[in-house]
């Protein structure tokens, strides 16, 4: 979540910021946490509300889903809905949805272990290091997905540097 001070669109209020104005946004990262896709809504809707749309914003064309190479998606326990569930099936993927104490037991007792939605974490951190991402200015939406998607493609450029 983000702060929104000068509201707009797509803002409502923050439940965990005593009603203040916010933004959430919803990042669909691969599997070393790049971003493919982000969609933006006010701070009070629900994360399962926001599935579709991140799942319509990705920017690169997904390799076809076929039985030797499925395609996993991991979210937490606010996406263990059935209509998610459906949605997601519907899109070709195959759902992870893990409790946080779950995947806390797979850490302890699995060696090399490593939970694979916390990527996303990481991601949304390394967005959160643009100051004009941090808070909300804009009132404008576009104008607020135009900034989220060049940081993204900051956050990709920066990745090949560091692997190629």
């Amino acid at each position: 979540m983000t702060k929104a001070p000068l509201g707009g669109e797509k803002t409502g209020k923050n439940p965990t910021d005593r009603a203040k104005s916010g933004v959430k946004r919803s990042l669909l990262t691969e599997g070393h946490g790049l971003p493919i896709g982000v969609a933006v809504e006010g701070a009070n809707c629900h994360d399962k509300r926001l599935v579709q749309d991140t799942l319509r914003s990705m920017v690169v064309q997904r390799p076809q889903v076929t039985k030797g190479t499925p395609q996993a998606m991991c979210m937490d326990k606010g996406y263990d809905y059935p209509d998610t569930r459906q949605l997601i099936r519907h899109w070709g993927y195959t759902a992870h949805i893990k409790a946080r104490g779950e995947e806390m037991q797979e850490k302890h007792s699995l060696p090399g272990y490593r939970a694979r939605r916390w990527v996303v974490e990481r991601t949304h951190s390394w967005m959160n290091r643009y100051r004009r991402l941090l808070v909300r200015w804009e009132k404008k939406v576009a104008n607020y997905v135009a900034m989220l998607h060049f940081a993204c493609a900051l956050i990709t450029l920066r990745a090949t540097w560091v692997s190629g």
